[in-house]
This record gives structure tokens, sequence and C-alpha cells, in this order.
């Protein structure tokens, strides 16, 4: 394929909040004692939230002048967070060019694409699965009643094994 444009997604607004039942089953894989950078949350977030009460978050957000593509804290150990859904490429290409440990809330259909298969090909993917949907949150508060994907963990360095099921507990 010689443009691969068609490869990434096209920009727009998708910002969806996740409860905290979405945020629960990555807690126990996150190390104690490091730092952890939510490069897309706000400190209402739910990821910086419960994070805090086992480690140290370090948040930023678009909205706040901090831009994942350009802005990097001056120290963290660990990303988390759930990103836009667009721009995934470029997330998890930025993501990767850090050399670090990290775990995005992502739709689980994005497997089906070409991009994953051509950026995680040298890299030990890992999944965190789960045995429903969850049901995110709109800004204005709407809970997503008609959720039409499934969502995992995409991990790198995170995870005892490669694939994991987890029990969501709403």
């Amino acid at each position: 394929m010689k443009d691969q444009s068609v490869l990434y997604s096209k920009t727009g607004n998708d910002e969806c909040y996740t409860p905290a039942y979405g945020v629960v089953p990555i807690l126990k894989y996150i190390p104690a004692g490091v730092t952890v950078w939510c490069p897309f949350d706000t400190p209402a977030s739910q990821f910086v939230q419960l994070i805090n009460k086992q480690n140290t978050v370090v948040s930023s957000h678009i909205n706040e002048g901090k831009d994942f593509y350009s802005y990097e804290p001056e120290h963290w150990d660990v990303m988390v967070s759930n990103p836009p859904f667009k721009r995934k490429r470029q997330m998890f290409e930025r993501a990767l060019s850090f050399g670090k440990p990290f775990s995005f809330l992502m739709t689980l259909t994005w497997l089906n694409d070409s991009a994953p298969k051509k950026i995680f090909k040298d890299v030990d993917l890992q999944l965190l699965m789960f045995d429903k949907r969850i049901q995110f949150i709109s800004p204005d508060g709407v809970v997503g009643k008609k959720i039409t994907f499934s969502t995992g963990y995409y991990c790198v360095g995170m995870l005892p094994k490669q694939i994991i099921m987890e029990k969501l507990v709403v």
C-alpha cells in the first residue's frame, strides 16, 4: 500500500469518560510505588482518582494545553488512560516511542485493521479483556445505553501474560 494516510483515523471530538468499574481491573497490574502518567485525563478522571489511591499520578489533558503528541511530564514510569479512539495509530506509535510500560483502554475492533498489525508486529502486545462492555459517559453526563463495541486494555510491559480475561463488576 503506497498511501499510508488510510491507516490514520481522522480527528474529531470523541471525549468520553470511563466509569470507575472500567478502571478497577487494571489497578492490580500497576506496580506499587511507580509514578503513573494519565495523559488524557483531568484530575476529575476516574483513572486519576483511583490510581492516586495507590500510586503517584501525573495527569495531563489537551484542554490544559498539554497535548499528548507534544507534551511529556518530567518524570513518570507507566502510562494508563482511556485515550480518544481517533488517531489510534499515532497515539500508539508515540506511546511505544517512550520505551516504557503502558495500558490504554481501546476498542477491540481495531484489531481488525491493518495499523495494529504493523505497529505491534515486533512488540509483545498484551490484552486485558472483559466479560461485558463498558458504558462510557459523555461530557454532558449521559451514560451510554447502547454499546456497540467491546473495549479492553492494550498493554505493553504491564500484564503477566499476553491475554487476560477479567470480570467487570458494574
